[in-house]
């Protein structure tokens, strides 16, 4: 039966905020709404394995972008400049495929720590890296924690990625504040999610893939309603250009908004 530590136990005081401690067992207050905190849970026994006809299986994602979520990941951390010795950080990172490439980037010598607010998806992804003999996945710790208080000093991280996080928390000038805060001077964030695009024909079909393909096929899995919040979501997160001029606001010196897969999807790179 897996194990999740909420931080190993080797992990050394000096990372953390000053008057702030870790036990392996503590549990953070998490300022979310208990209906996502719920969503997720909820998704993570699924979320990276599906069976079809009880026999061909593949990760929920793979059926629901057509295994294009593996590209634009990459291409997220690329984004992030993570490179071999770093000490990195995956914010909302669910099941951990970020952080797994983000473990590939900096190597044996770096660390990777991967924060989520869900012990569910935790469990899934500490169960990932004991199934996976790549060396580098060990250098990789699954933190129980809040994207609006994370529990780090200062100008730590060489590295901050974030992978369809942003939307769902509930203050996002705040967690761009935190992400701020904990990253290195002169390095960079990269922060993935769905691209609430201003043309309004990208609108449009993302609206359609979400109603035709993303809901019909987790209905089939029993996840309707997890999935259906997608176009409202969407809807009320913020463009491109507001991220841009939001991350401007908090301090950042220099930003980029990418907008990828056609517009569906977009990728905000910023550097402190």
């Amino acid at each position: 039966m897996t194990t999740l530590q909420l931080i190993p136990s080797h992990c050394r005081p000096s990372l953390l905020s000053p008057g702030k401690s870790i036990s392996r067992h503590r549990k953070f207050i998490v300022r979310c709404s208990d209906e996502r905190l719920t969503l997720f849970s909820r998704i993570a026994p699924v979320y990276d394995s599906v069976c079809i006809l009880n026999q061909l299986c593949f990760p929920l994602n793979d059926l629901l972008s057509l295994g294009q979520h593996r590209v634009w990941k990459r291409m997220a951390v690329s984004w992030s400049g993570a490179k071999r010795g770093d000490s990195v950080l995956d914010i909302c990172c669910g099941s951990g495929d970020l952080a797994f490439l983000l473990s590939e980037k900096v190597g044996l010598d770096g660390q990777v720590t991967g924060l989520d607010f869900s012990r569910n998806q935790l469990l899934v992804a500490s169960l990932r890296q004991k199934e996976r003999s790549t060396p580098c996945y060990k250098n990789i710790e699954w933190l129980e924690g809040d994207a609006l208080n994370l529990p780090f000093r200062d100008d730590h991280f060489d590295a901050i990625t974030m992978g369809y996080g942003l939307r769902n928390v509930r203050d996002k000038e705040r967690a761009i504040e935190e992400i701020y805060r904990v990253l290195k001077p002169g390095c960079k964030a990269s922060i993935l999610d769905f691209n609430k695009s201003m043309e309004p024909i990208t609108g449009v079909i993302q609206e359609l893939m979400i109603d035709n393909v993303v809901v019909p096929i987790a209905t089939s899995y029993g996840l309707a309603e997890e999935y259906r919040y997608l176009k409202s979501s969407i809807q009320e997160f913020l463009t491109g250009k507001e991220l841009e001029q939001l991350a401007l606001a908090v301090g950042f010196s220099d930003v980029k908004f990418y907008e990828i897969a056609g517009g569906l999807m977009g990728n905000l790179v910023a550097t402190r």
